[in-house]
């Protein structure tokens, strides 16, 4: 491996990924992973992880265990070789996983995503997967279903061995020969049935000897009456033999037939493997897509350097590229500097290689041509080389490598030597760096340094905050100020004499003193700005949450108002039916009465009555209004009773004693407002239901049906509006009312439909017609009865 990239850890982080791996060759592709420095390439790379990411999270990581690489093994039985049973199980079970995990991607094939076409190169070859299973049970055992011949062949077997082994227990158990026997068993040499016989009486056994045992007490002598048994089976394992090596060459056949497609089956299934390893490894690192450019900018949130435990890992916050290419970040001894050199630089080739990093979302970083680091003691004692040395020596090569498409990261830069000297050397150094246009980032402690930043453009001091009263780092990465030694103030908290950090400062330069005493006044404004703007934002949250509650009441305010319109909308409608259809019922009075010529006293006194109560209900406002007159409250109001606004007919709550003026503060729904108290009405335990006022007409006539010219059906189902129609009608008939309205409304115009349908079949209706414009147009129908 590259060496910059190992001193800045990759290798380690390669190592956890391999151990998400469960293929061998998913394994080697994880430890031998390298940055790519195609910009699209690494985009592809990055969104295959994060599809990986998608997909497991959705629905689990597929199981791609106990895959093995079959390819020598099916290339051999390409070629017409036999291949064992181990080999053609370790086949089948890769099919196994190849199905498998096909199978799962088939649950969601319709989610389009960049791994569709390594899914699509998996083929499952069942067939195939349960004939190898089918007919081997393990490396050692064929099953009889392998071929029917093998089953006939072990059937014989067994009865060939059942029948020497009957011969033979008659013989262990018989008196005559127990007392020749070593022992009362049957066993087996050379797979032949024998019994084991004392050697001095071997001659009282009449059968072949195969074996004796080691000591010579005993011959295994195979009895004449199971020779012919034993010359059988011998035969017959002889053709056993022969039809398992033909099922293996047939097996291998057919695995041969399909060698190219499982190794192309297998080798997207590692890849899968591969992809699904950077997922599980991005989700113990709790790691995102960071968005990527190629013009060498970088601004890291909250980014955690990998190997630290996330659990202790202060994020810092990394800007590099867009107003500054050269970072250069001071603090005490670990504060953290060099961390955050690692994390810069691990987290960029980490992204190189398409596995996402432990930092906030819309992070973002560069792909580079190059990362050239030198981190770390390079002391080489073989080589005879100081630190200083082994740092320069690194230093020069960096140089001469560094250009436009390199990222520089340079850990204690000019130190090793004379501060001066030093101090010097490292200006020189990021200077020369600059010329060449690389973005670099470099920790120092040296002042010059800090000055440097400070004058030269391009260049951005950054510093690793110190909490000087527990002498502890935060680790936190401030970017804009330079960073202060701390040391006077470190050691004389560890217990140093107060005399000798006096004498120490008076002997640093009265330069340094003012440099680190404007850099000690920078801190404190820094942290005091840091406090308001912390309550800014505190304040600007709380402002948010009441602006937004403050809509959401204005826009119930709003929603409540026009259903009250609404309300009060469809209530004038009904005034202006009932009072049109009084205004006809009077009108046809006033006809009677002309007719007749002579209209008595109470006629009269009749007809008067209803037309004032035609123009009393025609106006209920101010019919409550009068009636409001007479009422008297039972008791003084007090803050909490319920009220009803009588004029407007709304029920409300008292939040204060009415005043001098007779002025009530009430709250009605979201509203308060102030009411004469001559306008309210007590609300008892149960509501008090709002006067009722009849419309009915109390006219003199010889029939009991209401008459209207207009019906409104909005809102009913077809069936009731047809007969709700329907009674119209037949009123209107007897009523001798020759025009009817009927209000259906526009909507889906499917009320219309059915209406118009009935009306065409019903005798009492002449013709109909849709309104014209001022009569409603489309949302009513014009009926001219009969």
């Amino acid at each position: 491996m590259n060496r910059h990239y190992k001193t800045l850890e990759l290798d380690k982080i390669l190592k956890l990924l391999a151990d998400q791996t469960s293929i061998d060759d998913a394994k080697e592709m994880a430890l031998s992973l390298e940055p790519q420095f195609e910009l699209e390439k690494v985009k592809k790379l990055l969104k295959q992880t994060d599809d990986a990411v998608v997909l497991s999270g959705k629905y689990g990581t597929p199981s791609f265990g106990g895959a093995k690489n079959c390819a020598n093994a099916l290339r051999r039985a390409e070629a017409g070789g036999c291949l064992s049973t181990g080999e053609l199980l370790q086949i089948a079970e890769t099919l196994r996983i190849i199905r498998s995990v096909k199978e799962w991607h088939s649950k969601f094939a319709s989610t389009e995503t960049t791994l569709d076409g390594y899914f699509s190169g998996l083929v499952s070859n069942k067939f195939l997967e349960e004939k190898i299973t089918n007919a081997i049970i393990s490396e050692d055992e064929i099953s009889d279903k392998a071929s029917s011949t093998l089953a006939d062949i072990r059937k014989k077997i067994r009865t060939a061995s059942s029948k020497a082994r009957e011969v033979l227990d008659k013989i262990i158990h018989s008196t005559q020969y127990l007392k020749y026997l070593q022992d009362a068993i049957v066993t087996q040499r050379d797979g032949r049935y024998v019994v084991p016989v004392r050697s001095e009486c071997r001659g009282n056994v009449p059968g072949l000897v195969h074996d004796t045992s080691a000591s010579g007490a005993t011959v295994f002598i195979e009895p004449m009456g199971v020779v012919q048994a034993n010359n059988d089976i011998k035969l017959l394992r002889s053709k056993e033999d022969d039809e398992i090596e033909r099922i293996l060459f047939e097996l291998s056949a057919n695995a041969g037939d399909f060698a190219d497609a499982i190794i192309a089956s297998y080798k997207n299934l590692a890849i899968l493997n591969f992809v699904f390893a950077k997922a599980n490894l991005a989700y113990n690192m709790r790691a995102s897509m960071p968005i990527m450019n190629d013009r060498g900018i970088v601004d890291l949130k909250q980014a955690r350097h990998p190997i630290i435990d996330k659990d202790k890992v202060v994020p810092v916050d990394i800007v590099l590229g867009k107003n500054f290419d050269t970072l250069v970040i001071t603090g005490p001894n670990t504060g953290g500097k060099t961390v955050t050199l690692k994390t810069l630089g691990l987290l960029t080739l980490m992204a190189m290689c398409g596995l996402l990093v432990p930092c906030a979302d819309n992070s973002e970083l560069s792909v580079f041509r190059r990362v050239l680091v030198d981190i770390g003691d390079e002391q080489s004692i073989e080589q005879s080389l100081s630190t200083f040395s082994a740092h320069m020596t690194n230093i020069i090569q960096i140089i001469k490598l560094a250009n436009s498409g390199s990222l520089v990261l340079i850990d204690e830069l000019g130190a090793g030597t004379d501060p001066v000297e030093g101090a010097a050397l490292a200006i020189s150094i990021l200077e020369k760096l600059r010329d060449k246009h690389a973005k670099i980032a470099s920790t120092t402690h040296y002042a010059e340094l800090k000055e440097f930043a400070l004058r030269t453009e391009g260049v951005e001091n950054a510093c690793c905050e110190f909490d000087v009263t527990t002498l502890r780092p935060t680790y936190r990465l401030l970017i804009g100020v330079p960073g202060k030694s701390n040391a006077f103030a470190i050691t004389k908290r560890l217990g140093m004499d107060d005399e000798i950090v006096e004498r120490a400062k008076e002997l640093v330069s009265s330069e340094s003193r003012q440099f680190e005493d404007v850099v000690g006044t920078l801190e404190k404004r820094r942290q005091s700005l840091e406090k308001q703007i912390e309550n800014a934002n505190r304040l600007t949250a709380k402002a948010n949450t009441e602006k937004q509650k403050a809509e959401n009441e204005i826009r119930r305010a709003k929603e409540n108002a026009e259903r009250e319109i609404e309300r009060a909308k469809q209530e004038a409608q009904r005034i202006i039916s009932r009072t049109r259809a009084q205004a006809d019922a009077l009108v046809e009075e006033l006809d009677k009465a002309r007719k007749a010529k002579d209209i008595s006293a109470e006629a009269r006194a009749k007809l008067k009555k209803n037309l004032n109560t035609m123009e009393n209900n025609a106006d209920p406002v101010m019919k409550k209004q009068s009636d409001g007159e007479k009422y008297k409250l039972p008791r003084p109001l007090k803050v909490g009773d319920s009220v009803l606004i009588f004029d407007i007919d709304k029920n409300a709550t008292v939040l204060a004693p009415p005043t001098k003026d007779g002025m009530v503060l009430v709250q009605a729904g979201i509203i308060k407002t102030r009411v004469k108290i001559d306008n309210l009405r007590l609300i008892k335990e149960k509501k008090q239901q709002p006067p009722q006022y009849s419309a009915k007409r109390n006219v003199h006539s010889t029939l009991d049906v209401r008459p209207t010219t207009e019906v409104d059906v909005r809102g009913e189902t077809a069936f009731d509006a047809i007969m709700i129609v329907d009674k119209a009608i037949d009123n209107a008939v007897l009523m001798n009312i020759n025009q009817l309205t009927i209000i259906h409304g526009k909507g889906t115009g499917v009320l219309r439909r059915e209406i118009q349908s009935f009306l065409r079949t019903h005798k009492a209706v002449k013709s109909f017609r849709l309104g014209v414009f001022g009569e409603g147009e489309s949302g009513v129908t014009i009926v001219e009865l009969k």
